[in-house]
């Protein structure tokens, strides 16, 4: 295998053997406070180009697992690669580096979405952090974000409240897309949204993950939507990685009785319209 082959498949993101323990208010004492492990043992490669799956229910530290893939969540042990690089105890540098090439879709656009901001103003405040283009390069890229998203550049003026559901969450990928990142992570991006633009969000996040060659996280408590837009389907429980493997092995085949479980609940959690995304 050549060297850029080699570098091709290195995982953008890994965990080894990570833990995170929150300390929590109560206790017996000031000073022994309760601990909860939100996560453990975890170990995760994303690759180039590939999309996870983490599914479970409330609770199960799927969002923690994202926050600290995404550089929000510190781990109490282990390790966090980026790109083979050690960056556990980041530095102000590595955020500001893992802040170009992941970014994050969040569950309520309503409330990811600065309220005062014109959709404009929102689509260029990563460009403006990371110091990147003109004024006038500004004018072109939101176009040319509206459009990926597919959404009518007249939205640009906006204010998210004048917008629907759909709307906010398209505006809230357009602006995740804003520094031509690697990955997306996305916490649950339709759970707030009606059943119908449900399957409208998932299309179009199956869409760009073709189109731009991006990796994915995708999170979220119904493993039917987890089908349909993952590569590999990682199940979590309590914290800890009950069973992975490929999409289709791990739906067509279930080894942990936990699987079965959020598999049996699923069709009650879905709804014809999703099965769309599957053909689409």
């Amino acid at each position: 295998m050549s060297l850029e082959a080699t570098q091709a498949q290195a995982p953008i993101i890994e965990l080894k053997d990570v833990e995170v323990v929150f300390t929590t208010r109560a206790g017996t004492t000031l000073f022994h406070r309760n601990k909860i492990t939100a996560v453990h043992d975890m170990n995760l490669q994303l690759l180039p180009g590939k999309t996870i799956g983490l599914v479970g229910e409330s609770g199960c530290g799927k969002s923690t697992t994202a926050n600290v893939l995404c550089g929000l969540q510190k781990v109490t042990s282990g390790k966090v690669l980026f790109k083979g690089h050690d960056v556990t105890n980041r530095s102000a540098k590595d955020r500001m580096q893992i802040g170009r090439v992941v970014s994050v879709v969040f569950q309520d656009p309503a409330t990811a979405l600065n309220a005062r901001m014109t959709v404009f103003d929102q689509l260029i405040d990563p460009l403006v952090v990371h110091k990147i283009g003109s004024r006038e390069e500004y004018k072109k890229r939101t176009n040319e974000l509206i459009q990926m998203v597919g959404l009518p550049s007249s939205v640009l003026g906006a204010l998210p409240g004048q917008l629907s559901g759909g709307q906010r969450q398209r505006v809230a990928i357009a602006r995740a897309l804003s520094l031509n990142p690697d990955v997306i992570i996305a916490d649950e991006p339709t759970s707030a949204l009606d059943v119908s633009v449900r399957a409208q969000i998932l299309n179009l996040l199956s869409d760009l993950k073709k189109t731009l060659g991006l990796s994915m996280v995708f999170i979220s408590h119904d493993i039917q939507t987890i089908r349909y837009i993952s590569d590999e389907v990682v199940v979590m429980n309590h914290g800890t990685i009950v069973e992975r493997g490929e999409t289709h092995s791990v739906m067509s085949n279930p080894q942990d009785e936990y699987t079965k479980i959020l598999m049996a609940a699923a069709p009650s959690l879905l709804h014809p319209t999703e099965a769309e995304c599957q053909s689409n």
